[in-house]
């Protein structure tokens, strides 16, 4: 049951037990009266009839008369006064009690048994010879009654203090079973789990609120806990990354402090100082490309980095985006086969998107077979150019925007490998690669997170044998960046 319905129904049983045992107790005593008051009635009667024949003598309602035998009738328990036919007193058992009262006062109510809290009052005029002498008024004093009442007044106190007390409590262990007990053993587990302890609660077997919140207590944990060891396997990517990039910048730094050294001398050529010169640039240049793509895949990790994109004619962009590879192809060892067919607007970001060609033919370069045609494509989707593997055709399933494909022939890549590409830092076998090369790991990475950037897709299909393509995907323009 839902903790908001249990509320609900318990605090209307807490309301409403009370009333009823009030009412009970009512009914209760309100029966007890009316038994007790039937009984006390005629029992007042009979005292009344036996006071009456004294007081109905005529000699009582002289001035100046005895007044001993009355006297003798009254107690703590009965009270006589006598009055005029005038509404003169005459006697009163009663003390301090007024010489005159009106006459509509002493006629009003005669012959009426009157029953009050305190006592039951009766009136009676007395007649001598079909004259009126006087009134005499009786009152007996209901000494049981009110002792009766005293005492119940008191049961009914000590019966609603108890009922209340007992509602009280059996509220309050229901509540502490209910809620008070639950919430207690979640803020448990939540300072266990705060202690870095896993936690398994048994609370979300309840199908109440409770449960619901240990549920959703679970899910965070499960969600914190797959986010901290997703931050511990970055952390540990991040320092194996350091450690790699640092290992790898030893290498060319190292030669070029050794050819450097080596120029200080004078014993050198000519030809084997410009040799030694053009070392020193190519590897300064290796350690600039493995520092900027460091930097370029820290800038990439930030969440607050956005790429600005700007709208371009895709025709005139990627023709010249796709242009200047021929004699770097070349002077590679390798011949290169351009297709660019584009029509449309595209949003991008030039410098990036550049860089994205950039990594993906050094790919090229460094896993092809030397001497063998690269192919570089910039089309619209539905169309597939000449030239390229059989397998790349069912790849381009998009029915928008426009694919670049990167293709290179050689041993091709196992389906294991394909997807571990794209992780930082994983390399293929580098004798697979052209003279055994090492690069930082980071170009497919960095080239699928600036895609990915531009709203598209990066997807990487090979034969072993034949060879690789890399497709990237990005979307149309549609008229809001």
């Amino acid at each position: 049951m839902k903790i908001k319905t249990w509320l609900l129904i318990t605090f209307f049983i807490v309301m409403v037990l009370p009333i009823t045992g009030a009412y009970g107790l009512y009914v209760w005593i309100n029966a007890y009266y009316q038994d007790k008051n039937f009984a006390e009635y005629f029992e007042k009667w009979t005292e009344l009839n036996q006071v009456k024949s004294v007081l109905e003598n005529p000699v009582h309602y002289k001035k100046n008369a005895d007044t001993k035998e009355i006297e003798a009738l009254t107690n703590n328990q009965l009270a006589i006064t006598l009055y005029s036919k005038s509404g003169l007193l005459l006697y009163s058992s009663i003390p301090l009690r007024l010489e005159y009262e009106s006459r509509d006062s002493v006629f009003k109510g005669l012959y009426e048994l009157k029953q009050n809290y305190n006592a039951f009052t009766y009136k009676e005029p007395v007649y001598q010879d079909g004259d009126l002498l006087g009134v005499y008024k009786i009152q007996l004093v209901r000494t049981d009654w009110i002792k009766g009442v005293e005492s119940r007044s008191w049961l009914v106190i000590a019966s609603s203090i108890l009922l209340f007390l007992l509602i009280y409590f059996a509220a309050m262990m229901l509540l502490n079973r209910k809620l008070n007990r639950p919430l207690h053993e979640l803020m448990r587990q939540m300072r266990a789990f705060a202690k870095g302890e896993h936690v398994e609660s048994n609370l979300v077997a309840r199908k109440d609120e409770i449960g619901e919140l240990a549920q959703t207590f679970l899910a965070m944990q499960d969600e914190i806990e797959t986010a901290r060891a997703h931050l511990k396997a970055e952390q540990q990517q991040k320092e194996l990354m350091i450690a790699s990039i640092s290992h790898d910048l030893k290498t060319p730094l190292t030669a070029i402090q050794a050819y450097a050294e080596s120029l200080q001398g004078k014993a050198l050529s000519e030809e084997l100082q410009d040799e030694y010169r053009q070392i020193i640039l190519t590897k300064s240049e290796t350690m600039k490309h493995m520092l900027e793509d460091l930097l370029m895949y820290t800038l990439l990790q930030s969440t607050s980095y956005n790429l600005e994109l700007v709208a371009v004619d895709g025709a005139e962009f990627f023709e010249m985006a796709l242009s200047d590879y021929d004699q770097l192809c070349e002077d590679q060892g390798f011949m290169l086969e351009v297709t660019c067919d584009i029509e449309g607007m595209y949003a991008v970001h030039p410098k990036q998107l550049q860089r994205v060609v950039d990594n993906l033919m050094s790919n090229a370069w460094r896993y092809g077979a030397e001497g063998t045609t690269i192919g570089l494509a910039a089309l619209n989707t539905g169309k597939c150019p000449t030239g390229f593997f059989d397998f790349v055709k069912p790849a381009l399933k998009k029915q928008e925007g426009m694919y670049i494909i990167v293709q290179n022939s050689g041993q091709g890549i196992n389906k294991e490998d394909i997807d571990k590409l794209f992780e930082p830092m994983y390399q293929a076998d580098t004798a697979r690669t052209k003279a055994g090369e090492r690069g930082t790991g980071l170009g497919l990475n960095i080239a699928k997170q600036i895609i990915e950037k531009h709203g598209g897709t990066v997807e990487l299909v090979s034969r072993e044998g034949n060879g690789t393509a890399v497709l990237c995907w990005l979307p149309p323009f549609k008229g809001e960046i």
